[in-house]
């Protein structure tokens, strides 16, 4: 005999890890203890030697579904007299444990909602420890009821019978209910309210007549309206304000998806997983869902069922609906009833609410299948905040806060070398949201007990989170780290791929829309020779005037004319292809303007930005060319779905030139408009411009990589979301290199949060 005491960190607190080593204690008739604390799970256990190994391997292999091991630590103690094995009551001190991100219904939950003769038959908050809510309802620490907004619901006889049994799937689950004690469901009109059941027939009724409906979700409120009735989304588009941005769509089953999409094995486990994310899918040929959902797209986003109250609503439909954030343009998804009613009454006709309240926002989250796996694009419901391991060094670093970056906002606290990135916050533009971020960064100081060290922020001027998080730092006299914008790119995609923390170099390449350079000017196109600690720009593209600024972003005809513009040849250009639309309808007097404000060098800053290339290549084929764009990357994605992969093998590349450190489109242009003059289709010259691009990074990699004798090779940026490029690019790299992309973390700003930690912690252990 022999006794050890196991030290399990990780997310294993509110997932039904105790009553797992409790049950296979008994299975193996191993005595001891197991016991929450702030740690993590403390496990004292006594058996034969081989015993409890078996013991140990069976926790591994069979931990509950939410569950995530980062590691186990054994030391022997002594041997005691106890008989058997109990579950005894917490201790906590300070906080190095995990929250578990909300999780999908499981299949006994779901199970139970629709048996007429089970207690939660039709109860739309069925839960147990493997699925319901966990970062949406949390307030604080210790993870127990009443630090989360469960805390208003007095466990009945039966549910608390549940939740004090080990040997039940219910231990100590704290969103724990049914019908007699826990929350409440009802429909909400104009002129009545109707609770129960009743509620979400009747919202399944006001769905299937057309009307636009409020649905209060897990983190957050959606609006909602039949996929199939044309009329309906029109007036959701018109009523939200929203003209083109693509809408989510939800299914009640796979079945029903695979009428409109084609799914493969992938992204069957990843719209079936505890994540339950919107996965983006290619329209079948045939799909008879209206072009309103996504305007000018190939793909739609789907997701399924993930509470019962989605569950119980989608069996009641025949078709899909629209599930959409609800909130006013430009503004944070609404949380809470006061404001969904105060604010989407004038969007929607009716609401669906319960009084269950939300803590903290959580937005779905969005993967897409490229390059041969599931690549996450927002990381949000379902993945936040699940630590993500740091190589090997990082845990010599002091703690690092990241507030990240302007757009598509996470922030990253690391810590004892794990990274925790947050849920998805969206762009900073208005105020509310950057109060969300407040919130949010007030909440995980919290919940891990954090006190940074030193703060890290991205070095635009400019950023309002940049700003703020100065700020924040001096009030609290916290040293702070500027990191360049692709740096942080870089950085994060070493981070989440283990790379070595040494200062051995890769080379990236970063494309985006733009990032404040080193040079002050407005970088996007780099190939930067980098490692955690710092980088030198080998090579970028050509850079061409930002007219007017960002102004020039929303309008991409401005970028059209700002490459052509850069070729020299403006003039011939002009003249010689003066019957292209695109060109015939530029304002001369704004031209006039643009090109007296590129002599003088007045508010028309330089960019090497490939997001704007894809800009302007899309306004000279008429995409977004008479009104502003109306969402960030529309003319991008909208010219990505214009490619043909049939068209792809058979076509020639645009060309482009390399000189002086510059990738110069110059030479693409002038065939593109040749073959615009010519009459030749969208199709044709959106595949050529795509093939020619990737075509031209390789060769441009490859030739770096060799000169500076660099093995590995990074892809990042948001640029790399388009499917075409990032397969073209991958897989013509990855015989010669080691090619690290990402899957975990966006490769948009929603990662430069972990970058920006990752460089941060990493000069940091370099000075010691």
């Amino acid at each position: 005999m022999q006794a050890e005491r196991i030290r399990i960190r990780g997310i294993v607190q509110g997932v039904g890890f105790r009553p797992l080593v409790w049950r296979i204690a008994h299975d193996l008739a191993v005595t001891g203890s197991v016991l929450n604390d702030g740690e993590g799970v403390l496990i004292e256990a006594q058996s034969s030697a081989d015993n409890l190994e078996h013991f140990l391997k069976r926790i591994q292999n069979e931990i509950p579904p939410l569950a995530q091991i980062a590691s186990i630590e054994r030391e022997s103690i002594e041997l005691s007299t106890q008989a058997d094995f109990q579950i005894i009551a917490s201790h906590y001190s300070n906080a190095h444990t995990h929250i578990a991100a909300d999780a999908a219904t499981c299949a006994e939950c779901v199970k139970e909602i629709f048996d007429p003769s089970s207690c939660r038959y039709h109860y739309p908050f069925t839960n147990c420890t493997h699925c319901g809510p966990r970062l949406s309802i949390v307030t604080g620490i210790p993870y127990d009821r009443a630090q989360t907004t469960m805390q208003a619901f007095a466990l009945c006889a039966d549910c608390a019978a549940e939740y004090h049994n080990p040997a039940d799937r219910r231990f100590h689950a704290q969103p724990n209910a049914c019908t007699v004690c826990g929350p409440q469901v009802w429909f909400e009109t104009a002129t009545e309210k109707i609770h129960g059941y009743a509620a979400i027939q009747a919202c399944a009724e006001q769905i299937k007549q057309g009307q636009i409906v409020v649905i209060k979700g897990l983190g957050g409120m959606h609006l909602a309206v039949d996929a199939r009735n044309v009329q309906a989304l029109i007036s959701l588009r018109a009523r939200k304000h929203r003209p083109a941005k693509p809408l989510a769509l939800m299914a009640k089953n796979l079945e029903q998806i695979e009428q409109f999409c084609v799914v493969n094995a992938a992204e069957k486990a990843a719209l079936e997983s505890a994540a339950a994310p919107i996965v983006l899918l290619g329209r079948k040929p045939d799909c008879p869902l209206s072009q309103i959902i996504a305007p000018n797209q190939k793909l739609i986003g789907f997701m399924l069922p993930y509470t019962p109250l989605h569950h119980l609503l989608m069996q009641l439909l025949e078709q899909p609906i629209v599930l959409t954030s609800g909130n006013i343009s430009g503004e944070p998804q609404c949380i809470s009833n006061e404001q969904s009613l105060a604010q989407l009454s004038q969007i929607a006709d009716a609401q669906l609410l319960h009084n269950r309240a939300i803590a903290n926002r959580v937005d779905d989250s969005v993967l897409r299948f490229m390059a041969g796996e599931m690549r996450v694009l927002r990381r949000a419901r379902g993945f936040a905040p699940k630590p993500l391991n740091l190589p090997q060094g990082f845990e010599q670093a002091p703690k690092v806060l990241a507030f990240g970056g302007e757009l598509k906002n996470t922030f990253c606290l690391l810590d004892q070398g794990q990274a925790i990135l947050s849920q998805h916050h969206g762009d900073l533009a208005n105020y509310p949201t950057l109060q969300d971020v407040q919130q949010h960064l007030s909440l995980y100081q919290t919940l891990y007990q954090y006190q940074p060290e030193i703060v890290a922020v991205d070095k635009h001027p400019n950023y309002h989170i940049s700003q703020w998080g100065r700020n924040w730092a001096a009030e609290r006299d916290l040293f702070v780290i500027e990191v360049q914008h692709h740096h942080a790119h870089i950085a994060a995609c070493l981070a989440e791929n283990a790379y070595p923390l040494s200062v051995e170099n890769v080379l990236g390449i970063v494309l985006d829309g733009t990032g404040y350079g080193s040079d002050h000017s407005l970088w996007g196109g780099e190939f930067l020779r980098a490692n955690y600690i710092g980088f030198e720009r080998l090579a970028y593209l050509k850079p061409v005037h930002l007219f007017g600024g960002q102004e020039a972003i929303l309008q991409p005809w401005k970028m059209a004319f700002a490459h052509l513009y850069a070729t020299g040849a403006w003039a011939q250009i002009e003249r010689d292809f003066a019957e292209i639309d695109a060109l015939k309808y530029m304002p001369r007097a704004s031209i006039k303007t643009f090109i007296a404000m590129a002599e003088r060098g007045f508010n028309c800053p330089l960019t090497s930005s490939v997001g704007r290339l894809f800009d302007a290549v899309a306004a000279l084929l008429g995409i977004c060319y008479k009104r502003a764009v109306s969402y960030e990357g529309q003319a991008a994605i909208e010219l990505e779905a214009c490619v043909e992969m049939s068209l792809y093998q058979q076509v020639q590349g645009y060309p482009f030139a390399f000189e002086d450190d510059q990738l110069d489109p110059s030479p693409m242009w002038l065939a593109l408009l040749a073959d615009l003059a010519t009459g030749q289709s969208r199709a044709l010259i959106a595949t050529r411009f795509h093939k020619g691009l990737a075509q031209s990074l390789v060769k441009l990699a490859t030739q770096l990589a060799t000169q500076q004798q660099l093995s590995t090779i990074v892809l990042s940026g948001g640029v790399f979301q388009n499917r075409i490029l990032l397969e073209a690019v991958y897989d013509g790299l990855k015989d010669q290199f080691t090619v690290l992309t990402h899957r975990q973390v966006p490769a948009n700003d929603g990662g430069l949060a972990l970058g920006q930690a990752a460089i941060t912690a990493a000069q940091l252990i370099g000075v010691k």
